[in-house]
């Protein structure tokens, strides 16, 4: 369908830009390429996520390592290394064997007065978390986990001696709610990592500011979830749709893989 202006004319097409190779082939300035907004003065929450190349979040052993790549793990080593705070739903920090972050080397431009790594917050309504965020994190970094007042009392309290504890009152902990704690805490620059049900809610809140896609080089066919997805009773079809503008600060190529930063507004 050709689009026209107003009277009828048919409007002007648009141009194409060519994006690759980047001029001169060189290899670009991760940490200037991924820099956070400065000054910040709230909470700047990025989600970096994988995708195949047919829109699937999650490979054959239902993690979605297997899409992942060095030039990808470069990446995220980067992300990482700039924020302030990794931010993952319970579920996926289970099925990904999340622990502490570690600290690199190649981290101490990124994080020059700043503790060596970033804490990690947890959302989870039932506190099933995996030991290693709890009896592993440094006391610098220690895990922040946010709850509900509904969770188990005795797990609360088992969880209070090893991390941060964030009780929410009612049935869920929200975007809101993460974004205020965090922002209590100074925690400003946030990455979350997921999982696709969390990453929906802070779309449909309006609080996801950018977002940070590998198009990875595999066709993962029909069934793959994406890499938004709603959770147990999420709206289904147009009703559940959100539209959400977006634009384009960079696209970047490695491997065959694709990396866009998008940024809201």
């Amino acid at each position: 369908m050709s689009s026209t202006q107003p009277g009828g004319a048919a409007a002007a097409p648009l141009p194409f830009r060519a994006l690759l190779p980047p001029p001169g082939g060189a290899d670009a300035d991760l940490p200037a390429a991924y820099a956070y907004p400065a000054p910040l003065d709230r909470p700047w929450v990025r989600a970096n996520m994988v995708a195949s190349a047919d829109g699937g979040a999650i490979g054959p052993s239902g993690r979605s390592r297997d899409l992942s790549s060095a030039s990808d793990r470069r990446v995220m080593g980067v992300l990482r290394g700039l924020c302030d705070v990794v931010l993952v739903g319970a579920a996926t920090a289970r099925l990904e064997g999340y622990g502490p972050v570690r600290a690199r080397p190649s981290w101490e431009r990124l994080r020059a007065g700043r503790p060596a790594t970033p804490a990690v917050a947890v959302v989870s309504r039932s506190l099933d978390l995996p030991p290693a965020l709890l009896a592993e994190a440094p006391e610098h970094a220690r895990t922040l986990v946010f709850t509900t007042d509904r969770s188990p009392a005795g797990r609360r309290r088992e969880v209070a001696r090893h991390a941060d504890l964030v009780v929410v009152r009612g049935a869920s902990v929200t975007p809101a709610h993460v974004v205020e704690g965090l922002a209590e805490r100074g925690l400003y620059r946030v990455l979350t990592e997921g999982g696709p049900v969390l990453l929906a809610e802070f779309v449909a809140a309006g609080l996801l500011d950018e977002l940070c896609l590998t198009v990875s080089p595999w066709l993962l066919g029909a069934g793959a979830p994406r890499i938004v997805t709603g959770g147990p009773g999420a709206p289904e079809g147009p009703a559940g749709a959100q539209s959400t503008p977006v634009r384009m600060a960079h696209l970047l190529e490695a491997e065959g893989n694709l990396f866009a930063r998008y940024v809201r507004g």
